[in-house]
């Protein structure tokens, strides 16, 4: 049945079967193929097929044509009603989880910077002839040299996510 639509399909388009092998992008032999029932279209080459010649994949496999009645109408409406109340409510939980991540950091810098202060950079009193010390006291400099530096910048870039994601509720 499907080898007998294409066929028909085509010839309704007023195609041969190099030019509808042109345009899907295969040779004339594969269409020919198709159209002997020597061979079937892959999924996504059905669904290319259907597209170029202007009909629903259905009804290339052979499904009937029914109108749609108004019943139809409603039930496609309340199921596309259902799906738009679905990805809204996905946007909804995708802001909240960023919002949580964006305090968590927030809270984060502020308790390393706590720390930092804590610490008073008391490594820097270390006897740096015990290379363990000296290791440990470098690696110590070196974090909060960069912290200090980039946390700021990240901590204003996080209560900027933290107002945004406020406002899209």
């Amino acid at each position: 049945m499907l080898n007998e639509n294409i066929k028909k399909l085509r010839k309704s388009k007023g195609l041969s079967q190099e030019e509808l092998a042109i345009k899907l992008n295969v040779v004339r032999q594969t269409v020919s193929k198709w159209e002997n029932g020597l061979s079937v279209p892959d999924s996504s080459m059905l669904v290319a097929l259907a597209d170029e010649l202007d009909t629903p994949v259905g009804v290339l496999l052979g499904e009937p044509v029914t109108e749609s009645m108004p019943d139809d109408m409603r039930t496609i409406s309340e199921k596309l009603e259902v799906i738009n109340l679905q990805l809204a409510q996905r946007s909804t939980d995708k802001m909240k989880a960023i919002r949580w991540i964006l305090i968590s950091l927030c809270t984060l810098i502020i308790i390393v910077f706590l720390a930092f202060i804590a610490m008073q950079s008391s490594y820097l009193g270390w006897n740096y002839n015990n290379p363990e010390l000296a290791v440990v006291g470098t690696i110590l400099h070196g974090c909060e040299f960069v912290f200090v530096r980039f946390a700021p910048i990240a901590f204003a870039v996080c209560t900027i996510g933290i107002v945004i994601t406020c406002k899209k509720r």
